[in-house]
């Protein structure tokens, strides 16, 4: 026999035919978490948030409110007031039911003046209240002839009375007291006024008419 030695190729040993190829994932290469849907993010939202934003609306509204009745009453109390117009002693300057801005303050700082039309309690009964005309102050001598007024012997310059409206009495002459002041309507014969009643004090002279807003089409500032 020689010496060579047969070396039997190495043969590797068939995979059972049950193993399976087995795959390990990197530790690096695990997959993203899933982002729920937008909806569904809404929806997990807590419903408290919605209610708390409602009541701070409904907060802010009331505030709104009252802050607004706060300056309404001080504007009323302090400052203007609006009125309605009761009848036709002022017409034609005021009808029947115009509305009306009366300033308050205004008084507080000046004295008023013969031509101002004036809110005033009622004399003989100061629950009421009448609009007029001043046509002198104090001090004043106030006589009227058929109708025509004199102040200190000065016919008065009335065009704002048409003839239909004038009355044809006579009154005075009578000097207007310290602190008070003579007022007429300008329907003179459809008004009750300081010829029946006598001049008015000051301190119930409310205020001064200043604006007509009602109706719109007949608004004018006084």
């Amino acid at each position: 026999m020689s010496d060579e030695q047969f070396i039997p190729p190495a043969v590797s040993d068939p995979a059972p035919e049950s193993a399976q190829p087995v795959e390990f994932a990197a530790p690096d290469s695990v997959p993203p978490p899933v982002e729920p849907p937008l909806q569904q993010q809404h929806a997990a939202e807590p419903v408290e948030s919605a209610w708390v934003r409602a009541w701070h609306e409904i907060v802010a509204g009331l505030k709104t409110l009252v802050s607004a009745a706060v300056y309404a009453t001080l504007i009323v109390t302090f400052g203007f007031q609006v009125a309605r117009v009761d009848g036709l002693s002022m017409a034609p300057t005021l009808e029947d039911h115009d509305r009306l801005i009366v300033n308050k303050l205004v008084y507080e700082l000046s004295e008023p003046r013969p031509g101002d039309i004036v809110m005033l309690y009622y004399p003989l009964n100061p629950e009421k209240m009448f609009v007029k005309r001043v046509i002198a102050k104090e001090g004043d001598v106030v006589r009227i002839v058929d109708g025509h007024v004199y102040v200190n012997d000065v016919p008065l310059h009335d065009d704002y009375v048409p003839a239909e409206f004038r009355s044809h009495d006579d009154w005075g002459p009578q000097v207007v007291q310290q602190g008070y002041y003579f007022v007429m309507g300008d329907h003179r014969n459809n008004s009750s006024d300081s010829r029946h009643w006598g001049p008015v004090p000051k301190k119930y002279i409310v205020g001064k008419v200043k604006v007509r807003w009602w109706p719109l089409q007949d608004a004018k500032i006084f």
